[in-house]
């Protein structure tokens, strides 16, 4: 059977340099790179040969030998700048970010995004703009105006993902008893017009023919809903916290919904509504670490549920209540949820799969009729949707519950 050489270098590839003497005498030089194969090599070499998890800092990036760690001994390391450019070469773009994001994980190059030459070079995505957040208190000056680009470049792609889904979940669940004049597909009041036309019906052509439109009205009530979000600012929340701070700021633009963001820990609740017109900057006003107090969130955002029965309060966290009584918390979310309020907990907002979180503490709210699930961002718009129309967000949370 004739060997498949392509297939065999991909194997190569994905197995490490480790491989090569393996091969070689399994296929001969059918497992050979060219020259380009050779390069990809390296750029693969220096994110996962060597130890797992093992923190390479810049000088090892730049100027180190790998040493006894990696059977790539002898070799440099390629300087940061020249690896992206060689990832954003050689593979496509979901690749390049997943490649990132395990630069940042197993390699600890978090320090390399403080320079403004090499965020000039990533691709962005969530879990870098998340980085760039924790350590934004680190960077140092010359950097700052790329660090706050590479955040507004992921905020935007994502609002302009999320924003119109959010706005036809509004539209389509509230003031759909009323009527208007005015002629826009998107609140063509269908079932009414069918009534209102079945005399037009053709048996010749089998079809309806509409004489009479009818169209929801467009017109929304200032506020008929009030939305609170509350973020839970520990570390392991970043990447949840950037989807909650742009669902905030779409949902403030919105003369239907009045909306509340603040962010929390152990020891205050900072209020970040007023920077809900510009997402950065209430992402940048998050203080990510730390210990979190959810009793206390609940207790600050208490002020904001004026109207119970219209109001929905979302508390995006893993739930792992560092405060001296958790009691007390459930037996506040027991009162807010007796007065009519809907609740919901978001463990996390990711496509990643089920979050690390205190499941003993979300079955009891959950028991109390606020469900807690991981949810992924494209479901958002969906789960404001579900709350508007009354539906079960029980039911909500098992079709989305994340894996």
């Amino acid at each position: 059977m004739p060997i498949d050489e392509e297939q065999v270098k991909r194997w190569r590839l994905v197995l490490g340099e480790s491989s090569q003497q393996a091969m070689q005498d399994m296929f001969g030089s059918g497992c050979a790179l060219s020259d380009e194969q050779m390069e990809m090599d390296e750029a693969l070499a220096a994110l996962y040969d060597g130890d797992v998890d093992q923190e390479i800092d810049r000088d090892d990036w730049e100027h180190k030998k790998i040493g006894k760690h990696s059977p790539t001994k002898g070799r440099s390391f390629p300087k940061v700048a020249k690896w992206l450019d060689q990832i954003r070469n050689f593979f496509p773009k979901d690749v390049v970010v997943l490649l990132q994001h395990d630069a940042i994980e197993r390699r600890g190059m978090k320090e390399l995004l403080l320079e403004p030459e090499l965020m000039a070079n990533v691709e962005p995505s969530v879990d870098l703009a998340a980085a760039v957040l924790e350590l934004k208190n680190m960077v140092p000056e010359k950097a700052k105006a790329s660090a706050r680009e590479l955040v507004a470049r992921v905020v935007e792609d994502l609002r302009n993902k999320l924003e119109s889904d959010f706005a036809k979940a509004v539209r389509g669940s509230l003031n759909r008893n009323e009527h208007s004049p005015f002629r826009s597909l998107p609140n063509l009041d269908w079932p009414r017009t069918i009534r209102r036309n079945l005399k037009n019906y053709d048996p010749s052509l089998g079809t309806l023919i509409p004489e009479h439109m009818s169209f929801f009205s467009r017109r929304h009530r200032q506020n008929e809903w009030n939305v609170i979000i509350a973020m839970d600012q520990s570390g392991s929340m970043h990447a949840s916290l950037i989807y909650g701070g742009i669902m905030g700021a779409i949902l403030a633009t919105m003369p239907a919904v009045e909306t509340h963001v603040v962010a929390f820990n152990h020891s205050e609740v900072v209020d970040l509504t007023e920077m809900c017109t510009d997402p950065v900057d209430l992402l940048f006003g998050v203080q990510l670490g730390g210990a979190e107090d959810y009793w206390m969130a609940t207790c600050y955002c208490e002020q904001f549920m004026h109207t119970p029965a219209k109001t929905l309060y979302i508390i995006i966290g893993d739930l792992y209540d560092t405060s001296p009584n958790t009691k007390r918390f459930v037996r506040k979310m027991e009162h807010v949820l007796g007065s009519g309020v809907h609740a919901v907990g978001l463990l996390a907002i990711s496509d990643q799969g089920q979050p690390a979180h205190n499941e003993n503490l979300a079955q009891q709210l959950s028991k109390l009729g606020m469900p807690c699930f991981g949810c992924v961002p494209e479901r958002l718009p969906d789960l404001l949707a579900a709350v508007l129309k009354g539906q079960d967000l029980s039911k909500f949370a098992s079709d989305v519950r994340l894996s």
